[in-house]
């Protein structure tokens, strides 16, 4: 199985940026962590912190073979109609992760304008995210007869 993992803005300073909201572990921690733990699926990492290339890097799940997609906007997740339009024209599921429990958070954080279009939102788990969105991606594959592995 193919997943790609998209980080937006902001996230390349995981580690460093507020510890006490988004945790400890840095973005290569986490992509280290994934690899690690789940040895089936081929991963493909891509972070930026600028909207163009996030949806640059989406359009390319059109011609690359590709499964699924996880993606943590980061602020775009509240605001860019541009990433939600390039998540709806994907053929694969699309799984939303959040680091913190967006809806427990500051009022204009609590809404997001991609989880419409997305299989699933997953927030509020730290860096385990990661991790259950590839599982429930994995599952969402297998039961739909999806897969290319």
């Amino acid at each position: 199985m193919k997943i790609l993992v998209i980080n937006g803005p902001n996230l390349n300073l995981l580690g460093v940026r507020e510890p006490a909201v988004y945790g400890v572990q840095s973005l290569q921690d986490i992509e280290g962590e994934l690899v690690r733990d789940h040895p089936e699926v081929d991963f493909s990492f891509f972070q930026s912190n600028h909207e163009g290339s996030l949806i640059d890097a989406l359009h390319e799940t059109l011609t690359n073979a590709c499964d699924g997609v996880v993606i943590n906007p980061g602020a775009l997740t509240h605001y860019s109609y541009a990433i939600r339009d390039a998540v709806s024209s994907l053929r694969v599921p699309v799984i939303e992760v959040h680091l913190s429990n967006i809806h427990l958070r500051e009022e204009f954080r609590k809404n997001s304008v991609i989880a419409p279009v997305c299989v699933a939102q997953i927030s509020g788990f730290g860096s385990e995210g990661y991790h259950l969105a590839v599982q429930t991606l994995y599952q969402h594959l297998t039961t739909a007869g999806h897969r290319h592995d």
